[in-house]
């Protein structure tokens, strides 16, 4: 899952609340194809080791769910075309990524990985958007199953999707007040952490504070694939915008979100964003 996000966290978000200074602990590390961070206010020092450790073997999990650069149910969904008795983890972000698919008359489609392959190894682009199409994926809870030459990626909502699932755990063991880095942003605590988005160019577009609340940042020309922006219109669709923040209460549904948004026009963003009241775009540029 290679980084496609252009957000920073302002020097105030490394801060914490007044009297808390010196209870601030931080851990770092690498996933889901990206630098991660964690930020814990009001920690006693074992409890947050302890906690860093279940972080890890939590992004270790879902690597081994969503990744399409190692051994993944994922990547062997891909390989066979299907995967039986899929975990609920995975049936629910591919449940969700129907949700948004249709919210967004179908801008948001993960079955354009076949699209993706073809552009970075120069093939045929005509046959693989032939492939394309959410409506032809099979999710039950026995199996999940695609048509011939089909394949998926999930990472317009995985790492959404991974925040979501570390504020739980965090959230599990009694923690009210961090910051969650997953590749996407989450925030636990009512005190609002500040975050400065940012376009490809590093200029800074507008500042969020986030106070239990996830945000989503994607911009289509922050990695290109043989010259093309990597979000890619499963219809041929180009970009419409150069940046699409989003935020939420769900990081998956923020991610999702963001990376259509990048398609779409005005009108059809409002349509969207009615089927997901909770949702609100932070930047459209």
């Amino acid at each position: 899952m290679n980084r496609r996000r252009f957000l920073t966290l302002t020097a105030a978000a490394l801060v914490p609340p007044p009297g808390q200074r010196e209870t601030l602990t931080e851990w770092q590390g690498r996933g889901l194809g990206t630098a991660l961070s964690l930020r814990l206010v009001g920690a006693d020092p074992h409890h947050a080791r302890k906690t860093f450790a279940r972080v890890e073997a939590e992004i270790a999990r879902i690597e081994t769910l969503a990744s399409l650069y190692r051994d993944s149910s994922l990547t062997r969904l891909n390989r066979d075309g299907h995967l039986a008795w899929p975990s609920p983890d995975l049936r629910e972000m591919l449940s969700l990524s129907g949700a948004v698919h249709a919210a967004t008359g179908g801008a948001f489609d993960p079955t354009v990985q076949p699209l993706w392959s073809a552009l970075a190894n120069g093939t045929d682009t005509a046959k693989a958007r032939a492939l394309t199409g959410w409506d032809r994926v099979r999710l039950s809870r026995e199996e999940i199953r695609l048509d011939p030459g089909q394949a998926l990626t999930l990472n317009g909502i995985a790492q959404g999707w991974a925040a979501d699932r570390i504020a739980m755990l965090l959230r599990a063991q009694g923690f009210t007040d961090a910051l969650i880095d997953m590749g996407e942003i989450a925030a636990l605590g009512n005190g609002g952490w500040p975050a400065v988005i940012t376009g490809p160019d590093g200029m800074p577009l507008r500042e969020a504070r986030l106070a239990n609340r996830a945000l989503a940042t994607s911009s289509p020309k922050g990695t290109l694939i043989e010259g093309q922006p990597h979000i890619l219109g499963p219809r041929g669709q180009p970009p419409l915008w150069q940046t699409v923040s989003v935020s939420a209460a769900s990081g998956a549904q923020a991610d999702a979100l963001s990376t259509a948004f990048c398609l779409m026009d005005h009108p059809a963003i409002d349509a969207a964003l009615a089927r997901f009241p909770d949702a609100r775009v932070e930047v459209l540029v």
